[in-house]
């Protein structure tokens, strides 16, 4: 029997993933991801066999992993960001329940709201949560929920696919949503492109953010009522006292 790694590879470029992520796609024959992902890692390892499956095909890139594995090959399931933050991870683990010979190794990733947030400056320095605005798999009235209790409770927001093609007011929709309890000039923040060609950053308020075009490499910051602007960069305290 072979191995899986389930490995998330950060935002994109080698130099954002960790010490054990590349260790994992070192010793692994096989690499299997979806498409755009396995393209961003083609050219650093050219040696590998690479398989990719398209857009909502989970299920039968998992199974793709266990039939690799199988053979006795050492395959890595490729995520992005965090193989554990809407990734791979818990499918795989369901999808290999009846395959308990197949050792499976979880290898976290750096995920976008802390790549994000890097670039932004320092957004999450206290609490904060992340929603994604997809609804593919959850019904939009838990997530319309979510986004209010998030806003009830002043977190800091980090917003994962904030839109696609068949989604293109859901970022809209949902700052309509916190703009019920959250004031307009709550300072937020764009991350376009984390770690890629084109990465690019922009703040803005929470009334200019529903406007905004946001897709979905892009990852959206909406800060609590301490979160501030400091020389461009978007900063939630973390709560220190300081002589002014």
């Amino acid at each position: 029997m072979g191995k899986i790694y389930v490995v998330g590879m950060g935002p994109g470029r080698e130099e954002g993933m960790t010490l054990e992520a590349r260790k994992a796609l070192s010793v692994s024959e096989v690499l299997i991801g979806y498409t755009v992902y396995i393209d961003l890692l083609r050219e650093q390892y050219p040696e590998k066999t690479l398989l990719t499956t398209g857009m909502k095909q989970e299920v039968e890139r998992c199974r793709l992993c266990l039939e690799q594995a199988e053979s006795g090959k050492t395959v890595s399931l490729i995520c992005s960001g965090d193989a554990g933050v809407y990734g791979m991870a818990s499918l795989m683990l369901e999808v290999a329940e009846k395959a308990p010979g197949i050792e499976i190794e979880i290898v976290a990733g750096v995920t976008a709201a802390l790549s994000g947030s890097a670039l932004l400056g320092a957004p999450v320095g206290h609490d904060f949560c992340v929603i994604s605005l997809s609804d593919l798999l959850t019904p939009r009235e838990v997530i319309e929920q979510r986004l209010r209790a998030a806003a009830a409770g002043d977190f800091v927001m980090v917003i994962y696919n904030p839109r696609s093609r068949s989604r293109a007011d859901h970022l809209r929709r949902a700052c309509e949503i916190l703009l019920e309890t959250l004031p307009g000039s709550r300072p937020c923040g764009l991350a376009r492109n984390i770690g890629r060609d084109g990465e690019a950053r922009e703040l803005c308020t929470l009334e200019e953010l529903k406007d905004k075009d946001a897709d979905m490499f892009t990852t959206v910051f909406i800060g609590n009522s301490m979160t501030k602007e400091v020389n461009g960069r978007l900063v939630t305290p973390r709560g220190y006292r300081r002589d002014e």
